[in-house]
């Protein structure tokens, strides 16, 4: 099975591009996030077309996330325990929650589609709302993993943080100036391994960015962040057969400031393969 997550930053704009992608690379499951668009307004014709069901969850022009899949989609959530709101000027509990998370089971994994909150600024209130919404996704994904510890889960999207150094090629990003790459962005990231999951790529690519700004030049100079994960459960991870970050994607015409992050995954039963048999 081969997933794969995807900032597609407006589906409507790139909807073409899209789906052309998907079927050129055989993709099973894309998980996609700023799809920028409500659910009534997501174009499910080409997709359909194309031998994929999707869900989505879109409350406006802005954030929004999606799941295409060559499967079944199937218990499908939109939010996680404890996840917080945020209304710009607005404190406390019962904020508006925002269209950035949305889950499905297919193809017999848990998939997460997730768009993490950028954060904006060290001083700004979103940022401490990025590490609130970070800490009940932990919280309650650790609870998963108790519950359910043999399941195929892959937390994937945009986290909008660097976890290490090598994953910063823009000169305008810098610790304890700006936001993605702070001390406690990073161990926010760094706490979703500590319960058990792991990026499945970065031990195949250890190397690569996956979103240039598309101002002053970033992607011709190479000047990118590594922002965009796949993080597995244990099942999940022994199932990796290979990854690949498609840089190519974000070339063209009209391409996202992402591109696609790639994850193969062998789960061909033991007792269901292509050895010969023997009698």
């Amino acid at each position: 099975m081969r997933i794969a997550t995807w900032n597609v930053n407006s589906v409507r704009a790139r909807v073409g591009r899209i789906v052309d992608w998907l079927g050129r690379e055989e993709v099973d499951v894309l998980a996609m996030q700023e799809i920028k668009c409500k659910d009534e307004q997501f174009p499910h014709e080409a997709f359909e077309e194309a031998g994929y069901e999707v869900v989505t969850h879109g409350l406006s022009q802005w954030n929004g996330v999606a799941i295409a899949s060559r499967h079944p989609l199937e218990d499908i959530e939109t939010t996680f325990a404890g996840m917080p709101g945020f209304l710009k000027g607005h404190e406390g509990p019962d904020l508006p929650l925002e269209a950035r998370a949305i889950a499905a089971t297919t193809g017999g994994i848990r998939i997460w589609s997730l768009y993490v909150p950028n954060g904006r600024g060290l001083q700004d209130p979103h940022y401490a709302y990025k590490l609130d919404w970070l800490e009940a996704l932990r919280a309650s994904t650790a609870e998963r993993l108790a519950a359910h510890p043999e399941e195929l889960l892959a937390l994937t999207g945009d986290f909008n943080i660097a976890p290490l150094d090598g994953d910063v090629g823009d000169p305008t990003v810098i610790e304890g100036v700006t936001t993605h790459v702070s001390p406690a962005e990073r161990e926010a990231f760094r706490a979703f391994e500590q319960i058990g999951l792991a990026d499945v790529v970065r031990p195949l690519l250890p190397e690569g960015y996956t979103y240039w700004d598309y101002k002053q030049l970033r992607f011709p100079r190479n000047e990118g962040l590594r922002i965009d994960f796949v993080l597995g459960s244990k099942p999940l991870q022994d199932a990796v057969a290979g990854a690949s970050i498609h840089r190519e994607e974000r070339k063209g015409d009209a391409p996202s400031d992402h591109v696609p992050v790639v994850v193969d995954l062998d789960l061909e039963d033991e007792d269901d393969d292509d050895r010969p048999m023997i009698f």
